[in-house]
């Protein structure tokens, strides 16, 4: 099966805000009712107040940082899933696949937005994966109470130069930023935190398989490619995918093609029938039973669900 130009919807700065704020949220925090003319390009900052209920899944073209301090939430970064609780801290980096939902009612948190190219000042010619290597390594962990403190203490500074008149407000929000993510960085080392989730052979093969299917799906759809990519047979991957997360590897590829569908459901006005053909299923009917199949609901049903709740 070929994909016919179906592609996530890929939002930017500029166009991101209705996508994860509700439109009547009160907040005086970060960028939320801060006139558009004192915004700094490349960056902004909210609380989770007015955050709504569900975001994804999408693909955006910044990094997001996202810092809980109480309740909790779901979170997808293509097909891997965490859970936040208090203490946690998360990372995406742009392009990858991201969704966040069941978002209890007591949760509360901070979040930054920042383009790819808002640090170059900071760190000329420096790979942002290189220098901070829980972007290319376990994204979401626990920091101490210590650091969480640390890391909202530069949280809360960001905020008032956001509001504040002072010269230099770019500048400053870049040092912050970087000193939350040396924060982060110094807590993932500390914690050791590049070996988690084992280092069998079976573990890195299923790790990096999930990593490659959230990012190729869209053009390799058999096992066989993602076997070959991996140097290894494929009924090899479909044991050990099998044994690691209960599901084939087939299961997988189809689990990103189930994310694409709910994403261009979401946040496209084609037609169910537009979206069956360009995930290349032969005919609306076998798009709604490959869905509902998938997720217990009709393609329109789903719809109609999340656009009820914005």
């Amino acid at each position: 099966m070929k994909a016919k130009n179906a592609v996530i919807p890929r939002y930017a700065l500029g166009d991101f805000t209705p996508i994860h704020r509700l439109k009547t949220a009160v907040s005086s925090f970060g960028c939320n009712d801060l006139d558009k003319s004192r915004w700094v390009e490349g960056f902004e900052l909210y609380s989770s107040v007015g955050l709504l209920g569900s975001v994804g899944p999408l693909r955006s073209v910044f990094y997001r940082i996202s810092i809980t301090l109480q309740g909790s939430l779901d979170m997808w970064i293509g097909l891997e899933h965490y859970r936040h609780g208090p203490l946690t801290i998360s990372f995406t980096v742009p392009d990858q696949i991201f969704c966040k939902n069941n978002i209890s009612v007591d949760a509360f948190g901070y979040y930054m937005l920042f383009a790819p190219d808002f640090l170059e000042e900071l760190m000329p010619s420096v790979k942002m994966a290189e220098e901070f290597p829980f972007l290319d390594g376990l994204p979401v962990f626990q920091l101490s109470a210590g650091e969480l403190q640390r890391i909202v203490d530069l949280v809360v500074k960001m905020d008032q130069e956001l509001k504040g008149d002072h010269s230099g407000r770019r500048k400053a929000l870049q040092m912050y930023l970087y000193l939350i993510l040396l924060e982060a960085k110094r807590s993932y080392e500390r914690q050791e935190l590049h070996r988690a989730g084992g280092t069998s052979a079976g573990h890195a093969i299923v790790s990096r398989f999930l990593r490659l299917v959230a990012k190729h799906y869209l053009a390799k759809r058999q096992v066989a490619e993602y076997a070959e990519l991996l140097s290894v047979s494929p009924n090899h991957l479909n044991k050990v995918v099998k044994e690691a997360t209960g599901r084939t590897a087939s299961d997988a590829i189809r689990a990103m093609l189930v994310q694409e569908a709910r994403s261009l459901l979401r946040y496209t006005d084609n037609s169910v029938s537009e979206i069956g053909y360009r995930l290349d299923f032969s005919d609306p009917a076998s798009f709604n039973r490959f869905f509902k199949g998938a997720t217990g609901e009709t393609p329109l049903y789903y719809r109609n669900r999340v656009a009820h709740k914005e």
